[in-house]
């Protein structure tokens, strides 16, 4: 079989999406690893443990992670008093500078993180599209992930589901 660069660049798009695609179909403990917000504050993941949590890997440079940010707002805003906790964690490539201005110019209402060393990328699959999301159960359990922009409305349905869970 003849493959040309067209042929051989789908191709390495489609493997890594319908490998990742399968990797997250049973629940998956979420990796423990330390994290730094913007503010400088240290954390772990180990600590979103009792709590249904989104996380996002998104960059500045990356079109689709700024237009689905206001349904990520959207979403933080909505399941908030239900105890959502939604972590944005720009990649490794992203200049600080950056994402501080984007997060304080669009006032986002949630945790943003810097993967500086890209450990948190590496651990969660590697993530190498963005943006990328996970949502965690209370369990600390990684229940479902979408590559690209979620479906918003199976979300809000899972997140409704996941918040009513006892802890």
């Amino acid at each position: 079989m003849n493959f040309n660069r067209r042929h051989l660049a789908l191709i390495a798009l489609a493997v890594p999406m319908f490998l990742s695609g399968c990797f997250w179909d049973t629940q998956a403990p979420l990796p423990d690893l330390p994290y730094t917000r913007i503010d400088g504050s240290q954390h772990r993941t180990s600590d979103l443990k009792g709590q249904v949590t989104l996380i996002n890997f998104w960059a500045t440079s990356c079109s689709t992670c700024v237009k689905e940010m206001p349904q990520l707002v959207a979403t933080q805003n909505k399941f908030k008093a239900q105890g959502l906790q939604t972590l944005a964690v720009a990649m490794e490539y992203d200049p600080p500078a950056y994402v501080m201005q984007f997060a304080q110019s669009r006032q986002l209402p949630f945790q943003v993180v810097m993967d500086h060393t890209g450990d948190l990328a590496k651990a969660f699959g590697p993530v190498q599209l963005t943006p990328t999301t996970f949502v965690v159960n209370k369990k600390g359990e990684i229940v479902k992930r979408y590559i690209g922009e979620p479906d918003f409305e199976a979300l809000h349905t899972l997140l409704g589901q996941l918040l009513a869970e006892p802890a």
